[in-house]
Order: C-alpha cells, then structure tokens, then sequence
C-alpha cells in the first residue's frame, strides 16, 4: 500500500481525551496516544490554583495495540465534589494537554471543565452518525452550545445510543484514510481463513480493495427450504447491507476509523490528495468511472465533516459520554435472526470480521462505560494479542466477547440510567429461523426487572424504539411474513412475542417505577410520543423520546408517507389498535412545533431531554445539526 507522508515524532494524543464513567467516587478518561502515556493528572475546585487531587497515569490501565498506538482508560478513584463545577489538568512532558491542543478550551477558560451532576436533568442524546452523509453534524451543534452556557447549566451527560460507527457503509475516502492511518500507527496485521485474501497485505493491494469488498465479503449456500434445494445451488451474501462495497474487515481499519470520526489530529497525516493524483491504483487497477464519480462526491461532505471534528472532541473532553452499540457498529443485520447468526458463525471469515468489531467496541466504546466488568482475564487476553498478534490469540480474544454477556450498565445518577445490551442476548425464535429474534431474551429481562424494583423513575436507553411507529412496524412484519425480513431491517421491540410481552408486564409491574423515560436512536428520524396503561387514570406514564440520527436522514418521501399512514389508521382511538400487542396502552404522538402536521421529523440532529425533580419530562426538543430548535410541546387537556 502507497504510503503517506509521515510527520517524526507524531503528535503525543491522537484521540480523546474523552470523559467517560464520572461519578462522585470515579473518574474515567479514556485517550489514545502514539507513545506511552506518562502523565500527572490534576483536579481543581473551580478556578483555585492549587489542586484538591493530584495522580498519575497507571501503565496497568495502558494497552499497547500497535508500534505507535496506545489505549489508554484512566480511571482515578476518590471523593469528588458533585454539582460543582470543577477543573482538570493533564501534564506530560511536552506540556499540558490544552497547551498541545488549545482548541479544547471553551471561551474564558484556561483549564478543562466538568460538573459531576447527581441529577440527570439535561441529557444530550442521539444515535447514528454517518460520516459520510451530507448532513452538518449535530455534535457541532451542540459543542457550540454547550460553549454558550456555564459550566453548571450544561447537560449532565451525553448518551450516544447507537451506530457511533458505520462499519458497513464507509466512504471511499474514509476507508482511504483508515488504511493511511493503520500503516502510520503500526496497526496489527492479521491472517484470514475461508477468504478470497490471505491477510491484510493482500486485502489492501487488491482491485477490489476500494468500492468492491462486497465481492470479497463471505457468502453461505441458503439450503433451509425444500424449494431452495430443488434449485441450483446459488450464495448468499452474509453482510446484506445494500452498501458494502467498502465493509471494514480487519481489527485495525475497525480500531482507525473511531480514531478519525472522533479527532481531529490524524487527518492533516493523511494524504487526501492521492485519488486525484493517482485514480487510487494500489493493485495497478484503475478504478471504474462509476467508483470515481462517487469518490469525487464523497470527498467535500468528508472535508465537511473534518472540519468540525474539533468541536466534537471538545464536546466530549467536558461532558460524560456513554455508548451503546448498535447494528452498524458491527454490521448491518447483525444478529437479526437465527439464520444470520448461523450462516455468520458457521463462517471463519465473517466470524473473524465480528470479532474485530466486538474487540474495537471494546477498546473504543465497552470499556468506558463501565471499567469495573472488563477483569484481568480480559486484559491479559488483550495484551497477550497485542505484544504477539497471533492468529491463536486473535481468535481467543475474540470468542471472550462472543460470550461476553455485560455490555449493558447502570448509571447511578436520578432519576437511574439504565442502558440496555439490545444486541448481543436475543431471544432466537425456535420455531421459524427467518424470523426476527426478540432484542433481548427472558433471562436479561428479567435481570431488567431487578434494576427497576423500587425506583419512583428511570431512564432506559434502547437503541431502537420500545414504542416504535405502528404503520412501518406493520410493513416490517409483512416482509417477514414474506420471507425477507433482511430488505427492511425487520426488528423491533414488538416484533417477538416472548420479548414484546415480557416487557409490557415490566412496565406495568406494581413494583417497577411509575414513569419511565425511554430514550431511542436507530430509525433516522426522531419523534415523542406520551403512553399510559388505559383505564389507570395517568398514574402511570411512559415517554418514548427517539432522536436520530446525528447525521443521518430517513428516505423523506418515504418517511412523509408512513407518517401520514399511521396517523390515519393508528389514531390514539382506532380500533385497529386493539390488534397490537400494546392495545392495554394508550400512546399519545406529540406534535412538534412546525409548520405542517407530521409527527416525525426528518432532521439530523441531537436530542436535549429536560427533567423535573420528580423526573418527569419538562421539555422535550432536537436541536438540529443547523442549530435550529425543535420542541415537543405536551398535549394539553
């Protein structure tokens, strides 16, 4: 592979830092640096000049993951006054960290700030994030109002729900830029099994390198019907998405494009030039006109999105920030069905390709939320990989989170956050394998009932909607009926009798809250909706908030159809409600305050949820990746 130009040494932090788990009792950081991180780190009681806490950076919370590339997850552990706003200093060698990166600074401030709220009372929240859609990103947005407020009125976090990545769906000047960015770190090379590539090397030299992975992705013979097997043996691509041609496939590019889409300090060490000056010929082939043109419009909305990544690291060394991963983080389809999950493991390659995401959501994301779950036994399996990147320990480390079943956690603040794994226990249906699998099976819902005993409010983080819109829930449910619940991604809370109704007797459980906040991604569109057990006289009330995506947009004559579809047949009093399984349920659709009657906005954009003391919504808006601000005003009586 054509290498870029190198700057020597490179910069010290080439991502983060990123606040991460904060509470009064700990505080995470997570960075990742070209060399080992030796540094002190200092807290200050606002603008005093002499520190109330002082530590170093631990090598124990380092891993080495390539020649120039370390992760790095500080966590200091201590009495840290909450509600207050406070101040942080890193200290290395070359300087402080805002002294090698100024830009991290809000206006009037000389040092990093955070407040560790108890309450969460203002959250930011939003899911999907596409490079590479041309769209503002509403990360911008949102750094640039945050820089408007004090420190004590800014959100008490930042919940990314979903899709920070899209594996699955890479621009050909991102994936340029990724394969840059392994060789400048000394990425890991890896070997691969029951694939048209032998390894890395042979991966990024080859014709199909850029625009035609879908040709290199693995593919199973479907013999699961009696009619299939009466007909010529034909394959079927594992990794569905409609827009494949550049899937990540190895650890390093998975690892390298969280580096890009979070941080600005890679991209002036990237060559973004040499498409044009080459046509991208790594192979000796010159690519198809078709492939030039995209690339060509790719390129300004990538620039575009370079642009403004400086505001989205500071947004996020101020704030705690939270993850889930969502389909796209991995794959498209990931784990949709029985039959995928089969073709998919039964597979070397496409197991491999699963695990390198799963061991980059870990380092990237899993880690950060919840350090205390990620024991030695996982860290020593990292490291043995990493010092020796065998084939053997590559696949060890990547079955550990192929059985690793604690990737949803509970954050302590009020009312309690509780965030939801929706992808990796599924409950599988026994009876039909192309059908949806339930988004978690009965023994984590059950576990879900625990965390909710006794609590007055909660807030749930699902990545797709509880309460989705009925009419596209219908038209998913009818594809499936036809055989293809992979066309429109055909999942959905609803979807699996088991889980459906599971979880409606957890919400009207006598023990479990009496209001629950549901906050949602997934869909690329955002709406709110307010819900009550009918017959209960409000005492009881649910609120499904989803926003989506950050950057991201619904199909809008699509969108605007389904929307006025399911205004006409699913009105709060239609009879046809009372063939759902949420007919005990009255679900009432907010409408947001813009010219017109649709219910669903087809905005990028980032949500700002507002709670009361009892932990009620009291405003519900987007603020849009234009700034613009959209409420969801309650109904009135």
């Amino acid at each position: 592979m054509e290498q870029s130009l190198v700057r020597d040494p490179l910069p010290l932090v080439v991502a983060g830092p990123i606040l991460r788990k904060v509470t009064a009792k700990e505080l995470t950081i997570w960075l990742v640096t070209t060399r080992q991180f030796e540094a002190d780190f200092s807290l200050f009681m606002g603008s005093d000049k002499t520190p109330f806490y002082e530590a170093s950076f631990n090598s124990a919370e380092q891993i080495q993951i390539g020649k120039q590339a370390w992760v790095v997850l500080a966590h200091f552990m201590g009495d840290f006054p909450q509600d207050t706003p406070l101040e942080y200093q890193i200290m290395t060698a070359e300087g402080s960290l805002t002294e090698l990166m100024p830009d991290l600074l809000y206006a009037n401030e000389s040092r990093l700030s955070v407040v560790i709220q108890q309450r969460a009372d203002y959250v930011l929240h939003g899911s999907c994030r596409n490079p590479h859609y041309p769209s503002k990103d509403s990360l911008v947005a949102a750094d640039k109002k945050v820089n408007t407020l004090a420190a004590v009125d800014r959100p008490s976090l930042l919940m990314m729900s979903g899709d920070q990545i899209y594996a699955d769906h890479v621009a050909g000047p991102m994936l340029d830029a990724i394969q840059q960015v392994t060789a400048l770190l000394g990425l890991p090379d890896e070997t691969f099994e029951q694939a048209q590539i032998a390894d890395t090397t042979a991966l990024y030299q080859h014709p199909q390198n850029i625009y035609g992975r879908d040709k290199l992705l693995p593919h199973y013979v479907n013999d699961e019907s009696w009619w299939r097997r009466c007909l010529p043996t034909t394959t079927t691509p594992i990794f569905s998405s409609r827009e494949c041609e550049n899937h990540l496939i190895s650890f390093s590019e998975f690892f390298a494009m969280y580096l890009l889409v979070w941080s600005p300090t890679l991209w002036p060490l990237v060559d973004r030039n040499r498409f044009a000056r080459n046509g991208y010929c790594n192979a000796g082939v010159a690519v198809s006109p078709k492939w030039q043109q995209t690339w060509q419009h790719e390129a300004p909305i990538i620039d575009d999105f370079v642009a403004g990544l400086n505001h989205v690291r500071r947004l996020m060394a101020h704030i705690p920030t939270y993850m889930i991963f969502d389909d796209h983080d991995i794959t498209d389809d990931f784990q949709l069905n029985r039959r995928w999950e089969t073709a998919a493991y039964n597979n070397l390659f496409s197991r491999r390709i699963i695990g390198n995401a799963l061991m980059s959501y870990w380092l990237c994301q899993g880690w950060g939320n919840a350090p205390e779950k990620f024991t030695q036994p996982c860290l020593d399996l990292a490291r043995t990989f990493f010092e020796r990147p065998t084939p053997q320990a590559q696949d060890a480390l990547a079955a550990y989170f192929y059985r690793f079943e604690e990737w949803h956690y509970t954050i302590s603040t009020v009312p309690k956050l509780v965030v939801l794994d929706t992808r990796t226990r599924r409950w599988r249906s026994e009876s039909n394998p192309n059908r949806p699998s339930g988004l978690m099976d009965w023994e984590a819902l059950v576990e879900l009932q625990q965390e909710l005993l006794h609590e007055s409010a909660v807030i749930i983080v699902s990545a797709a909607p509880i309460f989705g819109v009925k009419f596209i829930e219908t038209l998913q449910r009818v594809m499936t009926l036809l055989g293809q619940p992979l066309v429109v991604d055909a999942e959905n809370w609803m979807a699996h009798p088991g889980s459906a109704n599971t979880l409606l007797s957890i919400f009207t459980h006598t023990k479990t809250p009496t209001t629950f906040i549901i906050l949602s991604g997934d869909v690329h569109y955002s709406f709110a909706y307010d819900i009550t057990l009918r017959n209960l006289n409000g005492q009881f009330k649910i609120f499904q908030i989803t926003c989506s995506g950050l950057k991201n947009e619904f199909p809008n004559r699509l969108l605007s159809f389904c929307d006025w579809m399911d205004r006409c047949l699913y009105s709060p009093h239609s009879p046809l409600n009372w063939f759902t399984k949420r007919k005990r349920l009255l679900i009432e659709k907010r409408d947001p305050d813009v010219i017109g009657h649709r219910r669903l906005i087809n905005k990028s954009a980032i949500g700002e949820l507002y709670l009361d003391e009892q932990g009620t919504p009291r405003v519900i808006d987007i603020l849009t990746a234009e700034g613009d601000v959209i409420h969801f005003p309650a109904k009135t009586s």
